[in-house]
């Protein structure tokens, strides 16, 4: 029997180095290090093509080496964390450079800032001008009072990790409903990664719901690589038998991956 046919896109990894400065209150603390090259070496040494940095809360907007990486590889693209005040020439600058998105996660106790206030508006509103999505990492609760708001920004917005992650009351909760209900408006992706990290008993209903609701035109695939908390249990060919388990009609896998060339890179 035949291997199956690899994604082509990879739309959420973490590169980091020893040297890269954890925030105070950064949930773990890699004693290792994930650079880009040993990145591309598991992309290589399992037939995948392009990549897509995702900017990772334990490194709060130090995107230095991010940037670095981007001006060195053409087959990657990433998203950063940025200030609310950044102003639209570098986000004009960040685009150009490869960014696409910016990454926009806190606790599941911190508030959320002011969603109607004019620093959160001018901050979407810049971002939807710069084409640049709002990548989001939430709580459940959330995610159901962020989406709403976004609907008149105009912004894309890209929900991690089947929108459940931190999601108590699963598919029923209000978070993962609000990222379904948003899918309609044509701005919105869902990403189906890091499922390992959710109860895997569930995980291919979770999968299947999102297909039949979200298509495989607003999915993307990621491998959550390297599996922070999870080094152990997980390697590179682990997510994408994990890939293969929920989603084993390869035809749908590689429009997920069309889907994920279309938005991070065409």
């Amino acid at each position: 029997m035949s291997s199956p046919e690899p994604p082509i896109i990879d739309a959420h990894c973490h590169v980091f180095t020893s040297a890269m400065p954890f925030t105070d209150n950064a949930w773990a603390r890699p004693d290792y290090e994930y650079p880009v090259e040993r990145y591309l070496a598991d992309l290589d040494r399992h037939g995948v093509s392009f990549g897509v940095i995702t900017a990772a809360s334990l490194y709060g907007d130090y995107n230095d080496y991010t940037l670095s990486v981007l001006d060195r590889y053409d087959r990657l693209r990433a998203t950063v964390m940025l200030d609310l005040d950044t102003s639209p020439q570098d986000m004009a600058r960040l685009y150009t450079a490869g960014v696409r998105g910016v990454r926009f996660q806190i606790a599941p106790s911190v508030e959320l800032p002011d969603l109607e206030g004019y620093r959160f508006r001018r901050f979407v509103t810049r971002l939807a001008d710069a084409n640049l999505h709002l990548e989001l990492n939430l709580s459940g609760p959330q995610l159901s009072r962020m989406i709403p708001s976004l609907a008149k920004s105009g912004v894309k917005i890209v929900v991690d990790h089947f929108g459940l992650l931190r999601s108590e009351d699963g598919m029923e909760g209000a978070g993962f409903r609000a990222a379904l209900s948003s899918l309609a408006n044509g701005r919105t992706w869902i990403k189906v990664s890091a499922g390992f990290r959710l109860p895997q008993d569930e995980l291919p209903g979770y999968a299947a719901r999102l297909l039949a609701e979200a298509g495989p035109e607003r999915l993307l695939w990621g491998s959550d690589a390297p599996y922070v908390g999870c080094e152990d249990t997980m390697d590179y060919g682990k997510a994408l038998a994990l890939f293969y388990r929920i989603v084993p009609d390869a035809a749908v896998r590689r429009a997920i991956s069309d889907t994920g060339l279309r938005l991070y890179f065409f």
